[in-house]
């Protein structure tokens, strides 16, 4: 298994990780639509390949805190085959390493806090990052970069195509 920055090949493998990963086509839907839009940050979107087939997809996307730029988490997915042999984990790793060597401050994502807080995530509301929905506050999460500063207060904004979700 490795991982890598997804290549123009790669884009039906990605895509399809998510529709089976998932069960349904909103995620990958949500990814073809973040794709075409700004907020799109190619180095950033990353495979994981076990032999030759794509076997699991995450992508970090331009994000805001108030007007800070900071980058969303999601869609991450492993196919279900591949599930339970440390692929998603490596997606985690691997793209945080990326954020961060991009000079990224903060990463934010939605999700079960006991899972990511083992990649670093904590309650947005600790760090005063709060969701755009009220409701999310138990699940909204965010890992500080170190080009984090405390300044980066305030609410979190996805990237438009994360309305339609």
């Amino acid at each position: 298994m490795w991982v890598c920055r997804e290549q123009p090949g790669d884009v039906a493998g990605a895509r399809a990780v998510h529709v089976e990963a998932f069960g349904r086509e909103l995620e990958a839907s949500l990814l073809d639509e973040l794709r075409a839009s700004d907020a799109w940050i190619p180095q950033l979107s990353l495979v994981v390949r076990f032999g030759v087939e794509v076997a699991g997809h995450v992508v970090v996307t331009r994000a805001h805190v108030d007007d800070w730029p900071v980058v969303a988490l999601g869609p991450i997915g492993v196919l279900p085959r591949f599930q339970g042999r440390g692929l998603g984990a490596a997606l985690m790793h691997s793209v945080l390493g990326a954020a961060d060597a991009l000079g990224e401050p903060l990463v934010g994502l939605l999700g079960d806090p006991r899972f990511y807080e083992r990649f670093g995530f904590e309650l947005g509301a600790m760090t005063h990052v709060l969701p755009p929905d009220p409701d999310w506050l138990q699940h909204f999460q965010v890992r500080k970069l170190a080009a984090y500063e405390d300044k980066i207060q305030g609410t979190f904004r996805y990237a438009a195509p994360f309305d339609n979700v």
